[in-house]
């Protein structure tokens, strides 16, 4: 434990100091001004915003500091880089993410021109290219870039890479070695233990979405439970056969298997799997109760949408949402004798700050719960123009809860290991007034 603090001190001294050397002595007379996507890379996996040494004069250092602090304090994985308009843009975007090794979202000031890439995980390609396009307008270098870093913050996923907190930095003002590892040194430290207290953060919203979205869970296992009660099922009854007593006990496995996996959950997409025991458990009981009754066997269905206790769906309905379009739904036999005579659905409420409000009006916690219910492609369609179909088609959503549809997020180190269709194209191609949208997207286009 005590070998393990020593080393941590000391790379918090001395990786810090040699890189702040390495800073002052580029700076010194004589030195090269940093040309490569290589310096470039490595100067933003230790620091969100870098600055080419020929472009300073588009955004001062305290400028990019302030953005550097706002980006670090947000715990988010944005890339700034500031070029000198005559930096060579062939691949630029796929270069740099090749050499940065770092899921994320980049983007580039090349002289008075803007673009950005991000990978999938954390920015959808709409989301890029619709970010582009809203600061192209901006202004100077100083404008555009926080604005682009304001909203980029507001809906990008995933985390900032742990090498922003290792304390390193260029340019700090000091008389000797002995000052530079002294500020150096507490401001790693500093960096660190924001680093840090941006996690505990994160992890504290996680347990408390959990704690909320609990109540929920444990309300299905216990319909559940419930329905195993009422079906009065004996393996030894008369009339029951292998197949019966085979259909019964997978669903107590279900049951039993629904309520461990609530117990060793530690975050809201843990609950996908919960949700998905259940489901599966109440199909066997369908199963179960059919063959009791000499009826046709159900049809493996999804659950009724409007509250999966309902049981298994038997058909689609039409319904439409209020302010939303048209869709249809799989419903049980119940919700679509309502919907035919005119009648509202009964509805799976569920408690938000606004009171009492259908599942999809809640937060996005619950998107894992319907998730795990209905898998396989299906929610998307059926929660489009909802709150939580809002919130699952955001960046964020997929690295916060998990959608089961690709479950990533940012900050990772995933070195040259990465889709190039998120960061192939030119500069500018699509960035400045071509295309629907201008620019921007999973690599493509642009730059």
């Amino acid at each position: 434990m005590k070998a393990a603090l020593v080393r941590i001190v000391v790379r918090l001294l001395i990786v810090p100091v040699v890189a702040v050397l390495a800073a002052l002595m580029a700076g010194a007379p004589g030195a090269q001004a940093a040309t490569g996507v290589s310096k470039v890379a490595a100067e933003l996996r230790e620091n969100p915003v870098y600055v080419d040494p020929a472009a300073r004069g588009q955004l001062a250092a305290s400028d990019a500091d302030a953005l550097a602090d706002k980006i670090k304090d947000a715990d988010k994985p944005v890339f700034v880089a500031v070029l000198p308009a005559g930096f060579p843009t062939q691949d630029l975007f796929r270069n740099l993410r090749t050499e940065t090794g770092i899921t994320g979202l980049y983007g580039i000031r090349l002289g008075d021109r803007f673009d950005a890439r991000a990978d999938s995980a954390v920015m959808s390609r709409q989301a890029v290219s619709n970010l582009v396009t809203s600061v192209q307008g901006a202004g100077d270098a100083k404008a555009q870039l926080n604005d682009f870093v304001d909203a980029a913050l507001r809906n990008v996923g995933g985390s900032a890479p742990s090498s922003w907190s290792d304390g390193s930095g260029s340019g700090v003002p000091v008389g000797s070695l002995v000052t530079v590892g002294a500020l150096v040194a507490a401001g790693g430290a500093g960096a660190y233990a924001l680093a840090r207290r941006n996690r505990r953060r994160h992890e504290e919203e996680q347990r408390a979405a959990l704690e909320k979205l609990r109540v929920v869970v444990d309300e299905d296992i216990t319909a559940f439970g419930e329905e195993l009660d009422r079906l009065d099922f004996h393996p030894g009854e008369p009339g029951a056969d292998d197949v019966m007593r085979a259909d019964y006990e997978h669903a107590l496995d279900a049951y039993e298997q629904a309520k461990s996996l609530m117990a060793a959950a530690t975050k809201p997409e843990d609950v996908r799997a919960v949700t998905e025991a259940v489901e599966d458990g109440r199909f066997s009981l369908a199963r179960l109760a059919a063959r009791r009754e000499g009826a046709p066997l159900p049809e493996r269905r999804p659950p009724c949408f409007f509250d999966p206790r309902h049981g298994p769906s038997v058909a689609d309905a039409s319904w439409t949402p209020q302010g939303g379009a048209t869709r249809d739904v799989p419903v049980c036999a119940a919700d679509r004798t309502r919907l035919t005579e005119g009648r509202d659905p009964v509805i799976r409420e569920v408690d938000t700050e606004l009171g009492r409000r259908p599942y999809w009006e809640a937060g996005p916690a619950y998107g894992p719960w319907a998730g795990g219910y209905f898998g396989g492609g299906l929610l998307p369609g059926l929660l489009v123009g909802t709150m939580l179909g809002s919130m699952m088609a955001g960046p964020a959503y997929a690295s916060d809860y998990g959608s089961g549809y690709g479950d990533f997020g940012g900050g990772d180190v995933s070195g040259a290991d990465f889709d190039t269709g998120d960061f192939g194209g030119g500069f500018g191609d699509g960035g400045f007034g071509g295309g629907d949208f201008g620019g921007g997207g999973d690599f493509g286009g642009g730059f």
